[in-house]
C-alpha cells in the first residue's frame, strides 16, 4: 500500500508549508488535502477531496494513510461566532481523530498553540487546551501535539495586528533566553519542517512540542 498522508488545513500559513513538504520529498506516495474548495494547485502525488467539515462522516473512507495532519485554525476575524471558532478549532480536529483511531492510522499530528490550558481564563488558549485534552483521550496509536508561538510567513491575507507582532518579535526574540526561549516567533515553515520529520519515525504515545522544542526538531 502506497505511503499516504492526509492534511486538513492545507490552505493555511503551517499546512500550506507542509503541503509543499510533502509533495517534494519521497516518503509519501500520496497526498490527500481535505479542503472547503480546491486549491490551484496540481501535483501527481496531490488528491483534493472537497468536503463539509460538518459532515466528515460522509467522507471516512478515504480519511486514512499513515499519517494525519490537523493544521486547522482560525481567527476571530474570519470566524467572528465563538459557535463557529470552537467547530474549527475543536470540533473537527477531534472528529479527525476519531476517524484515525477508527482506521487505526499509525500517527496523528496536531497544530495546538502556546499556552494551550484548559484552566486558563483566555478563550483561546482555553480553547486549544480543551482540544489537546480531547484529542488525547481518544486513545490515538501516537499523537503529536505541536504548540508554536508567533507564527511568521507570507499569509494570504493581510493582518495588521500580525505584522507589528511579527515586527516587535523581532526585536524582542534575542532576548528571550533560557525558559522564555519558547516565546521567540517561529517561521511556519520550521514547524511544518518539524511535523514532516517527526512523521518519518517510529513511536507510540503522546509527545508534546513546545516552540523551541519544534525548532529543534525541524
Amino acid at each position: 500500500m502506497a505511503n499516504k498522508a492526509v492534511i486538513a488545513g492545507a490552505s493555511g500559513l503551517i499546512g500550506s508549508e507542509l503541503l509543499q513538504i510533502l509533495l517534494k520529498e519521497n516518503s509519501y506516495d500520496e497526498v490527500l488535502i481535505l479542503v472547503r474548495r480546491e486549491l490551484p494547485i496540481q501535483h501527481k502525488k496531490l488528491v483534493q477531496l472537497v468536503v463539509d467539515f460538518d459532515q466528515l462522516d460522509k467522507f471516512k473512507h478515504i480519511i486514512n494513510g499513515h499519517a494525519i495532519f490537523c493544521c486547522l485554525g482560525s481567527t476571530k476575524s474570519k470566524t467572528p461566532s465563538q459557535r463557529m471558532y470552537r467547530k474549527v478549532d475543536h470540533d473537527y480536529p477531534v472528529k479527525l481523530a476519531q476517524i484515525a483511531l477508527e482506521h487505526n492510522t499509525p500517527q496523528y499530528h496536531l497544530v495546538s498553540a502556546i499556552g494551550a490550558d484548559f484552566k486558563s481564563l483566555t478563550y483561546y488558549n482555553k480553547l486549544k487546551g480543551e482540544t489537546e485534552n480531547d484529542v488525547q483521550a481518544i486513545g490515538l496509536p501516537c499523537l503529536h501535539i505541536y504548540r508554536p508561538s508567533l507564527l511568521t510567513g507570507d499569509r494570504k491575507e493581510y493582518r495588521f495586528a500580525e505584522k507589528v507582532a511579527t515586527a516587535v518579535m523581532t526585536v524582542v526574540n534575542p532576548v528571550l533566553i533560557g525558559p522564555l526561549k519558547k516565546y521567540r516567533s517561529i517561521p511556519a515553515a520550521t514547524v511544518a519542517r518539524a511535523m514532516y520529520n517527526q512523521s518519518l519515525k517510529q513511536g507510540e504515545g503522546v509527545y508534546i512540542h513546545p516552540s523551541d522544542h519544534i525548532k529543534q526538531l525541524a
